[in-house]
C-alpha cells in the first residue's frame, strides 16, 4: 500500500466511524423530533373551581413544570407526555385527563388527533398522552401506574383520574375499570371504539357505578355492535333504566343510575380508525362527574 492509497483508506475508515459515532445522535435527534411533532400546543388559562381547592399539595416538593412535558415514562418504558394549564398551580390538586393511544399511533399523533390539550387545561385537569404499548392486562396494568408517577411531579388528585382513549386505548381505558386490580384508578372513563363485547364482560365482577361514555360507530368493521354490547352491560352494573333516551348532543343516556352517574353510550357513522371529534363533549362529561360524589369502592 503506498502513501496515496494509505491516505484514502484513512479518509474513508474516519468516514465509518463519523457515520457509526453519529448514528446514536441522529437516532436520538429524530426521535425527539417525533415526540415534538405536529402543531403548536396550546395550553388554556384554568378557572379553579371550589372543589378543586379541597386538596392541597406541597409545591417546593414538586418538581414537574408547568407546560409542556415530553418523555416521561413508566417502569417499563411506555412513554408519555404531559401538559399543565397555562397558570399551573402546583399546590392545588388537578384532577388528570389520560389519554390512550390506538395501535399505530404515538403519543404526539394522539394529542394531535385529540385535540385535548386546550379546553382540559382550560377546564383545570392536567392531561398526560401515553404511547401505544402491545395490547395486554399487564400492558393496561402498566399504563395504569402514570397517575401514582405523575403525583411524585406534578399536583395530581389522585381520586381524580379520567380515561379515554381510541381504538387499542379506548379497550385499556375500559378494561383499567373493570380489571379487578385498577378498577380503583379510574373516576370516570369515555372510551371509543374498543374491542370490548359483552362476551368479554358476562363473567366479570361490576364495578362499584362509574360514570361511563361509550363511543362507538354503526359503521365500524373491526368490532361490529360492540359498544352498544358494552354500554348495555355498563348501565345494568350503574343499576340505571334499563331503555336509555336521545339527548340534545346526539347521544343516549341512561336514568336512574345509582348514585347519579352518568351512562351514556354516542354512536358515529364513520370507519373504525376514526376519533369520533366529540373531544368537548367529553371534557364537559369529565368535568360533570368531577361533581359527582365519589361512591366507595
Amino acid at each position: 500500500m503506498n502513501m496515496t492509497q494509505l491516505k484514502v483508506y484513512l479518509l474513508r475508515t474516519n468516514s465509518w466511524q463519523k457515520v457509526l459515532f453519529g448514528l446514536p445522535i441522529l437516532v436520538m435527534v429524530v426521535m425527539l423530533l417525533m415526540d415534538h411533532s405536529g402543531d403548536s400546543v396550546e395550553l388554556g388559562q384554568a378557572v379553579y373551581r371550589p372543589e378543586m381547592l379541597k386538596r392541597l399539595c406541597k409545591a417546593d416538593q414538586l418538581s414537574g413544570d408547568a407546560g409542556e412535558t415530553y418523555g416521561e415514562e413508566t417502569e417499563n418504558g411506555i412513554k408519555y407526555n404531559v401538559r399543565t394549564p397555562a397558570n399551573y398551580d402546583a399546590s392545588v390538586a388537578h384532577p388528570l385527563l389520560l389519554v390512550f393511544s390506538p395501535a399505530g399511533s404515538n403519543r404526539a399523533k394522539t394529542e394531535k388527533t385529540t385535540g385535548f390539550t386546550f379546553p382540559a387545561t382550560q377546564a383545570g385537569f392536567i392531561v398526560a398522552y401515553a404511547d401505544h404499548p402491545e395490547l395486554s392486562p399487564s400492558t393496561t396494568v402498566e399504563l395504569g401506574t402514570i397517575p401514582s408517577l405523575m403525583a411524585k411531579k406534578w399536583c395530581i388528585d389522585e381520586k381524580q383520574v379520567y380515561v379515554t382513549g381510541h381504538s387499542d386505548g379506548g379497550t385499556s381505558a375500559m378494561a383499567l375499570a373493570f380489571m379487578t386490580g385498577t378498577r380503583h384508578i379510574p373516576r370516570a372513563i369515555a372510551p371509543s371504539a374498543a374491542g370490548v363485547a359483552y362476551d368479554d364482560l358476562r363473567d366479570r365482577k361490576c364495578p362499584e357505578p362509574l360514570p361511563v361514555m361509550i363511543m362507538h360507530s354503526s359503521k365500524d368493521r373491526l368490532f361490529p355492535g360492540y359498544g352498544q354490547q358494552a354500554v348495555g352491560w355498563w348501565a345494568a352494573c350503574n343499576k340505571c333504566d334499563p331503555i336509555p333516551d336521545k339527548i340534545a348532543n346526539g347521544c343516549s343516556s341512561y336514568s336512574g343510575c345509582a348514585g347519579g352517574v352518568k351512562t351514556l353510550y354516542c354512536e358515529g357513522d364513520q370507519i373504525h380508525s376514526h376519533w369520533p371529534e366529540r373531544s368537548q363533549d367529553i371534557v364537559e362529561f369529565f368535568v360533570s362527574a368531577t361533581q359527582v360524589s365519589p361512591l366507595a369502592k
